[in-house]
């Protein structure tokens, strides 16, 4: 080994370490689809699978924000789910030189697209923090909890997350998030860019005093110093 190879060795074995001391006490842990329940409740913070169990309906769907809409009639699936490429009446063929996507869109179909989730959170300790967690969702994502409207995020390809708290029922009540998705504006792009929850969904229990979303940085300003800051918060 030469002596650069030597030096960056040494450099990320102390960016590790600095990591380790930082994120320590944030033990993450699994938990099911449908409920916080699987995830351990004496752990700083717990991290819950959110991708099995969503309900999807295609269009508009008046009420469909919620509680106590009647979802019976709505397609079971999971996500990562494009309901775009996926068309209008599957297993029929999407595409369509009329649609207002146009060419740039790949002629596949745009609108609004629904999507609900009944989950609980009985084994989530009151007191706890609850965020939502979206890795990204395309686009214009209105997202509600049991009928409270908690945000809007415009832009398709940036995460975000939500803390649902206020709005969360603890103990063992039905909880219902609901996600309005509206690709109705074309052209939006210079490319296909999907629609709907296209990506990961993840439930997020903390302690009223915790680490915040992308809150660690560690940075090595020279050879020999690594830097490392996060931000609590309360």
């Amino acid at each position: 080994m030469n002596a650069l190879s030597s030096t960056r060795g040494r450099r990320w074995k102390a960016v590790a370490g600095a990591l380790a001391l930082v994120i320590a006490p944030l033990t993450v842990v699994s938990g099911t689809a449908g409920t916080a329940g699987a995830a351990a409740v004496n752990q700083y913070r717990t991290v819950t699978d959110f991708d099995p169990g969503w309900l999807f309906n295609y269009g508009d769907a008046s009420g469909a924000a919620g509680a106590s809409y009647n979802d019976g009639g709505w397609r079971k699936l999971s996500v990562p789910h494009d309901w775009s490429i996926e068309g209008k009446n599957p297993p029929a063929g999407p595409f369509s030189q009329a649609a207002p996507s146009t060419g740039r869109g790949g002629y596949l179909p745009s609108g609004i697209g629904w999507y609900r989730k009944h989950f609980s959170l009985a084994a989530v300790p009151a007191g706890r923090k609850v965020s939502l967690e979206f890795d990204g969702v395309m686009a214009n994502a209105s997202v509600y909890v049991n009928g409270t409207l908690i945000g809007t995020h415009p832009y398709g390809y940036t995460s975000f997350r939500y803390d649902i708290t206020a709005a969360a029922k603890f103990g063992g009540a039905d909880n219902v998030v609901a996600v309005k998705t509206d690709t109705t504006s074309q052209p939006a792009s210079r490319y296909y860019t999907g629609a709907g929850i296209y990506r990961d969904v993840r439930l997020i229990a903390t302690d009223p005093v915790h680490v915040g979303q992308w809150a660690t940085r560690v940075t090595t300003p020279n050879g020999n110093t690594v830097h490392a800051e996060t931000t609590v918060v309360n």
